[in-house]
């Protein structure tokens, strides 16, 4: 029996042309970004180009992904910035949400 590999997500942020920082989540970063610079997904990002992928970084599944751009999304901007001038901060965040999830499972909730 072939058992298909789960795709793996990747966190992803993106300078706009204005200097703002989106965050998101794809399977293929690449694609995602060919998409948002052509108009097409977030609308957020329609019309703020030029488009420059400033940070990538593999998560996991989907679930984890999802938890840790909520978590980023709620960051200042000033934290987004030292995010992706040194990458250990994100550590912390993946290591929270899957804390988080893991107690919420815990809990029954």
């Amino acid at each position: 029996m072939i058992v298909a590999s789960m795709p793996r997500w990747h966190l992803y942020v993106v300078r706009c042309g204005n200097g703002a920082l989106y965050t998101g989540i794809a399977t293929d970063v690449s694609r995602r970004l060919a998409q948002h610079r052509e108009g097409e997904g977030a609308k957020y990002l329609r019309g703020k180009g030029p488009l420059r992928l400033v940070f990538r970084k593999p998560i996991g599944e989907r679930g984890l992904a999802l938890r840790v751009e909520c978590a980023i999304k709620r960051l200042s901007k000033r934290r987004k910035e030292e995010l992706i001038a040194r990458k250990t901060v994100l550590g912390r965040l993946v290591a929270r949400a899957r804390f988080a999830h893991g107690a919420r499972s815990l809990s029954g909730k």
